[in-house]
């Protein structure tokens, strides 16, 4: 599956009306936020009655997932569709779920407080539900979804003093090179899930930003935002990929990149790429392939580092100032 979708579920009470764009999906809330009745609502309309009251848009199936023992089987043999599971199903919290996933044409809704580790979702598609005053005249309550975690970049000018890094690959090599004139402290953390414990252990007496890909960062946003509240000189520069950073820099006139970069979604099919940050890896190894810019992962060509190749991926860092 790909693209955007747009699902508006009501009945004489409540309406809910959002779209999802990616394969992934999670909705969020304490109690009494919406989320409950929306799954109801969903297993009500697709109990097939025609006698429940409530009324379900969308281009695509939607399914509400509630079987623990058959999950597996059910997943297997569901394609195309829009699958809705609830925090009460522990297997969504597993291995075996996540591998369920990436080999899937489906995209998830989870509806769930629980960090998911095992899944690489956005931080763009963490979503609370909250009441519009729409509809009101109508005695219908509007539910709308907004993102949780809305900034991806600092929304201030920063010139960071120390860089961390995801991880040690080829965006470590581009923001160490570019430092390291300035000398100005670039370090890796580890992996997704060890950013925490670096941001936990970082002496908060200079400037710091935190880059990682922001496409898969969501198992690991709550907890780091709410760490970061305590260092007040720290900042999370969170873009889509560091290959996103080079495709948006302009360093290419590849065939419709631009409306690429525009919609992505219509582009990742949910199948093949397990997150939008495998994507943007794939399609820059692609455009680059045979070329004196060719991209590879794990190190980067120094052809990046040319002082025209370092001004244009910088530029679309907004709010940031290296060197």
């Amino acid at each position: 599956m790909h693209g955007e979708h747009t699902i508006k579920v009501e009945n004489n009470f409540v309406r809910y009306d959002f779209t999802i764009r990616r394969n992934i999906t999670v909705v969020r809330g304490d109690s009494a936020t919406g989320k409950t009745q929306l799954i109801n609502m969903l297993l009500e309309y697709g109990d097939g009655s025609g006698d429940s009251g409530v009324s379900l848009v969308c281009d695509k199936p939607c399914y509400v997932l509630t079987d623990d023992r058959n999950w597996q089987l059910i997943l297997e043999h569901t394609q195309d569709t829009i699958i809705f599971i609830d925090e009460e199903h522990d297997f969504i919290t597993t291995e075996a779920f996540a591998s369920a996933v990436k080999n899937s044409d489906n995209y998830y809704v989870l509806v769930t407080r629980n960090r998911l580790p095992m899944l690489p979702y956005s931080v763009e598609e963490i979503y609370g539900i909250h009441v519009s005053g729409k509809y009101k005249s109508l005695r219908q309550t509007y539910n709308e979804f907004y993102r949780i975690y809305g900034q991806t970049t600092p929304d201030v000018q920063i010139r960071p003093q120390r860089l961390i890094t995801e991880d040690s690959n080829s965006g470590y090599d581009f923001f160490h090179a570019v430092a390291q004139p300035m000398q100005i402290p670039c370090s890796a953390a580890g992996g997704s899930s060890q950013i925490f414990t670096a941001l936990k252990n970082l002496p908060d007496d200079a400037c710091t930003l935190i880059v990682a890909d922001g496409a898969a960062f969501g198992p690991e946003m709550e907890r780091v935002d709410k760490e970061l509240r305590l260092h007040p000189q720290t900042y999370l520069y969170l873009p889509e990929s560091f290959e996103w950073l080079i495709l948006q820099s302009g360093l290419f006139n590849a065939k419709d990149l631009r409306t690429i970069l525009a919609h992505p979604a219509d582009y990742v099919e949910s199948a093949e790429f397990f997150s939008w940050e495998r994507f943007f890896t794939a399609k820059l190894i692609d455009i680059t392939r045979g070329t004196y810019l060719q991209y590879q992962k794990k190190q980067l060509n120094r052809a990046y580092l040319t002082e025209r190749a370092v001004n244009k991926i910088k530029a679309v860092m907004e709010h940031i100032q290296i060197g």
